[in-house]
């Protein structure tokens, strides 16, 4: 098509031709030129939001959820900078997000005109690409770049500045076709190493999650670690990487891992790596696994070149694409490869992710529990930072891709809006959105949006009237000097109520299971609040008193 249009025509036109049928949105009046071409185009659900933190938080989200970029909009200045952390969340998750900011005349430039920031020079650092638009003409050309780049090798967030009237010619463009993911074949020669090292190996472990993991490289992987029964762990907050169920699935790495988890992971003399970065939380502190990692042969899988051997050595770096290489492992016959570590790894996850009681008034890890009872098993679990997490990330099984959206950043503020754009995306299934209070009022507002387009979740806010995870290391290092760390909170109920949402306070365990079911019996925004105990600080018993007492050990006190 090559018919005189303006830049916002143009834009939303290649919009439409990569597959986008949502984009999210605060509006701005850097952008109105795009805004009143979304008016006309019914292919792409507009969605409104209410703080450009939420809008991200769903793009990236949604991103995470289709494997195409998330799309989002947002104007210059304030728009942009509260948007940030979307961009840093996809970075730092391997998710493709667009990120389009409206910015001021091009012949406004450099002046510090209204709310003006340099864009490349902000998102840079943040991003894959960062970048503007000058030539209307080119508008096609960049979009099916930043696909390209989003989608390619390790996912990623670009960001894209729209100069308000370059937004306003009128000029003739040459449309672009749809942008695919480019083919990354595995190495079959790099396989026959792989297998090589495999029957060498006494106590080999799986890692997995992360860049490029998808349904298609879960099933695969799935199939070829349990024919030949090789213990499968998850990076930081991938528990999604392949279904709990599975008979060889280990459990998670991350914050208040299963020790003989780590111990198995100690022990490993050869790790397999595919798809995780290895960063600082997998690895605490790049510590369990060190980046020489003496006495273990290290395979990174991974879809990117950039990223084998930039922090670790790599015995084995194989750059394939997560469904390529998992599909030629579960077809590589090899009937010499029989471990039972699988097995047993499966116990140990089991019993660990079995809750105890631990004497709480409101014991979070039997919520967990009475949730997964009566839950449907492919839900997805949508939450933000917090110690609140670790009793689902410990109690909760995940059924597979994509049944987690959970921050690797550990950005506060994100279940809710994730919750937002899983419940648009997936209306047939069960949305789940967890928060701390204070991670929850980082983006409670977004329950308007939810409300506003009619989605189907269920919101558990965990009050304990604290930042927890601040607490508990406060506790550890500074014992009886505590600082800034407590928080006086609303009656989330009645706010919720207030937004139009229906809602429940809960304070004990034997409330809890009534509520729930009260709480599936509605449609639409369902909210309990559960007020906890500061003293239970985290999951399998963790309390203020054994956070001191690991303090003063570590102290030698």
């Amino acid at each position: 098509m090559t018919h005189q249009r303006t830049g916002g025509r143009i834009l939303v036109d290649q919009l439409v031709a990569q597959g986008c049928d949502r984009i999210f949105t605060v509006p701005g009046e850097s952008f109105l030129a795009v805004l009143d071409a979304l008016h006309d185009t019914p292919a792409i659900q507009t969605v409104v939001c209410r703080q450009e933190g939420g809008v991200a938080f769903m793009a990236e989200a949604d991103g995470a959820l289709t494997k195409r970029p998330g799309i989002a909009f947002v104007t210059r200045g304030p728009g942009a900078t509260n948007a940030s952390i979307g961009v840093h969340v996809a970075m730092q998750d391997s998710t493709p997000m667009i990120l389009f900011i409206g910015d001021v005349s091009r012949g406004d430039r450099d002046r510090e005109a209204f709310q003006e920031v340099d864009f490349t020079a902000m998102f840079s650092p943040l991003a894959k690409w960062a970048t503007r638009i000058d030539d209307a003409k080119r508008i096609s050309e960049y979009v099916a770049r930043a696909y390209a780049v989003a989608i390619s090798g390790r996912p990623g967030p670009v960001v894209i500045a729209l100069p308000e009237d370059m937004l306003t010619d009128v000029v003739e463009a040459v449309d672009r076709p749809r942008v695919e993911k480019p083919a990354q074949p595995a190495d079959p020669e790099a396989m026959m190493a792989l297998v090589d090292l495999l029957k060498d190996a006494a106590a080999p472990v799986a890692i997995v999650g992360g860049a490029g993991w998808d349904e298609a490289a879960s099933h695969y992987f799935r199939q070829w670690a349990e024919r030949i029964g090789l213990p499968v762990a998850c990076a930081f907050r991938r528990q999604d990487a392949i279904a709990n169920d599975s008979p060889v699935w280990a459990g998670n790495l991350g914050y208040g891992p299963n020790p003989k988890l780590l111990q198995r992971i100690r022990e490993a003399d050869l790790l397999i790596v595919a798809g995780p970065r290895l960063g600082e939380a997998t690895t605490d502190g790049y510590t369990l696994i060190t980046p020489d990692h003496p006495g273990q042969t290290l395979v990174h899988i991974h879809p990117d070149p950039n990223e084998l051997n930039s922090v670790y050595k790599t015995c084995l770096p194989i750059c394939a694409d997560m469904r390529e290489f998992a599909e030629l492992a579960a077809h590589w016959e090899d009937d010499l490869l029989d471990f039972d570590a699988g097995r047993q790894a499966h116990a140990e996850w089991r019993a660990w992710s079995t809750p105890a009681p631990n004497g709480a008034a409101l014991d979070l890890g039997l919520c967990a529990k009475a949730m997964r009872d009566t839950l449907p098993g492919d839900s997805i679990i949508c939450n933000g930072a917090g110690n609140f997490s670790g009793w689902w990330h410990r109690y909760w099984h995940y059924a597979g891709p994509v049944s987690q959206l959970a921050p690797t950043a550990g950005a506060m503020g994100y279940g809710l809006p994730a919750g937002v754009a899983a419940a648009l995306r997936h209306p047939d299934r069960q949305i789940i959105v967890l928060a701390g209070d204070g991670d929850f009022l980082m983006n409670g507002q977004e329950l308007s949006t939810a409300i506003r387009y009619g989605c189907d979740m269920l919101v558990l806010v965990i009050d304990n009237k604290a930042y927890g995870t601040i607490r508990m290391h406060q506790e550890r290092e500074y014992p009886d000097r505590l600082s800034a760390t407590d928080l006086v909170n609303p009656d989330f109920a009645a706010l919720a109520r207030a937004y139009g949402a229906w809602a429940e306070t809960v304070q004990t365990t034997e409330a809890f299971a009534p509520a729930l079911a009260r709480a599936q019996a509605e449609t639409g925004v369902k909210l309990l609040h559960l007020k906890t105990e500061v003293q239970h600080i985290g999951a399998g018993g963790i309390t203020i008193e054994k956070v001191q007492a690991a303090g003063r050990a570590a102290r030698g006190g």
